[in-house]
């Protein structure tokens, strides 16, 4: 089955360069608005498998969003359970998933650590 030039059935070499490790990311039917959570089991650069309730079929285009990446078109390669595996329609530098994620001024406010940037002028107060 090929979908935009990539094929399902070459992914022979999905052992090579894969990582494996848990992380969550959002994932969407290609075109849809509606998120879904799922977690990342293993990543490589031409590929993941999320394990997650969301609904899908061999074939399926898919949206991933991956921290520190961002939104990756993929193809589901196959499906076991509730996991699936997931071809990258273009490869991915998946050390870039395990970096801390950037804190900067558009992120919100929970994400960012709790004693970050005590500009408080004078001696701390002791109580």
């Amino acid at each position: 089955m090929k979908a935009a030039g990539l094929s399902v059935t070459d992914i022979d070499q999905r052992q090579l360069g894969r990582d494996s490790l848990f992380l969550l990311a959002e994932a969407r039917l290609a075109g849809d608005a509606i998120e879904h959570r799922v977690k990342v089991r293993n990543l490589s650069a031409g590929g993941m498998m999320a394990e997650g309730a969301m609904k899908v079929v061999r074939g399926t285009r898919v949206e991933v969003n991956l921290r520190n990446i961002g939104w990756v078109d993929g193809v589901v390669a196959w499906i076991q359970d509730n996991r699936f595996g997931i071809a990258f329609v273009d490869q991915v530098d998946p050390k870039l998933a395990r970096e801390p994620v950037k804190i900067g001024a558009g992120t919100p406010r929970f994400v960012k650590p709790v004693l970050a940037g005590n500009n408080a002028a004078g001696p701390l107060r002791k109580i």
